[in-house]
């Protein structure tokens, strides 16, 4: 193995130790939140701080805080922070303090069908107005004819849509426990979807010299 190939290979190796790093460091906040929810249902009901009843306070505490630390840390490590994730952090911070602060968990509840809906919006009105925002989130990612990148915005923003139907079908018919742990099952379902849009957009990609025109 030459020298160039073993620099390359640890670089390639360094970039994916970073961008493991980078996906465990954003799941963070939803295991910290299913973790500190599932304690405190241990704890007795009744009135006071710590009781089962206010087990989805806690847990969304404790979630709008990792949110924050990991803001904070791409802020400290100079990384770009997606747009999706300031937009999320600031809406996790709003609606889950109002929540705790008034008491009210529908706040909590109907947070993740604001989120995607946001999204949805954003990607659709961007394309009313001739604006792809996918494209100009993700062009210095992979290089994509138009056509291609209008498909990927329409495909996504159809998922934010039903992940915002899917979040009020989970609160309004089944338990608070099941609502609350489910957290995890959304971040595998997004996992799955962005995997089934691989072969389409590996399909299209293109070498940089073929221009960006469709």
């Amino acid at each position: 193995m030459t020298e160039t190939q073993t620099t390359e290979n640890q670089a390639e190796l360094s970039d994916a130790t970073a961008k493991a790093g980078s996906i465990w460091t954003e799941l963070g906040p939803t295991l910290a939140f299913i973790g500190i929810y599932n304690v405190m249902l241990r704890f007795p009901e009744g009135d006071g701080l710590f009781t089962r009843d206010t087990a989805l306070y806690w847990a969304t505490g404790v979630l709008i805080v990792a949110t924050l630390f990991v803001v904070a840390q791409k802020l400290f490590r100079r990384e770009r922070i997606p747009p999706f994730l300031i937009v999320s952090s600031v809406l996790i911070g709003a609606f889950g303090t109002a929540g705790i602060v008034f008491q009210s968990k529908l706040f909590l509840f109907i947070k993740p069908t604001i989120i995607n809906l946001l999204y949805a919006g954003v990607i659709f009105g961007g394309l009313a107005v001739g604006r792809n925002i996918w494209k100009m989130l993700f062009h210095t990612v992979f290089n994509l004819p138009d056509h291609a990148w209008r498909t990927l915005a329409i495909r996504w923003g159809l998922y934010f849509v039903a992940m915002a139907v899917w979040n009020e079908f989970l609160w309004r018919n089944f338990s608070e426990a099941t609502w609350a742990n489910w957290k995890l099952g959304n971040i595998v379902i997004g996992v799955l979807f962005a995997l089934a849009n691989t072969p389409y957009t590996l399909k299209h990609m293109r070498q940089p010299e073929q221009g960006d025109t469709a």
